[in-house]
């Protein structure tokens, strides 16, 4: 796969405003080990190669076991996860598949046994955050860096 077009150069002021979001999501007061898993399970629902490999090396440097991120694919077999990771996983999921049904009422009062209001919303920009980077790395063919030379 070659890459399409570098996006960012081509509308800098937009994508400086992604940017600032982006920083905004971080700085949220989210866990930052949370906001890791949300992203990389975003990335896999929508199969996103670059921020998989980058949300998964981000979490690793943070001190995220191996054993986790890849059982976060499936996570609702995996006795390893919090119920909040399990509720922001089930929220995560929902919205980034939100045109197969929604946020079902359930799921919402499930999300908001973990989450306080404030925390749902934060958590629900977060997820929107992740699905732009996405889309725009998934549309143009972004191509994440080779970490293990057996890998090339």
């Amino acid at each position: 796969m070659q890459p399409r077009l570098a996006y960012f150069p081509k509308a800098p002021e937009l994508m400086q405003a992604v940017l600032g979001l982006n920083k905004a999501v971080q700085e949220s007061g989210l866990e930052r080990s949370l906001l890791h898993l949300v992203k990389l399970r975003a990335s896999q629902l929508n199969g996103c190669s670059y921020c998989v490999d980058m949300h998964s090396h981000e979490a690793r440097q943070d001190g995220e076991s191996e054993q986790r991120l890849y059982l976060v694919a499936a996570w609702k077999e995996s006795p390893l996860f919090s119920r909040r990771e399990r509720a922001a996983f089930a929220w995560t999921e929902a919205v980034t598949l939100i045109a197969h049904g929604g946020v079902s009422d359930a799921l919402y009062a499930e999300a908001r046994e973990q989450f306080t209001e404030e925390e749902l919303v934060k958590l629900t920009v977060a997820v929107a955050m992740i699905n732009t980077w996405n889309r725009l790395s998934v549309s143009f063919h972004s191509i994440h860096p080779v970490r293990d030379a057996k890998a090339a």
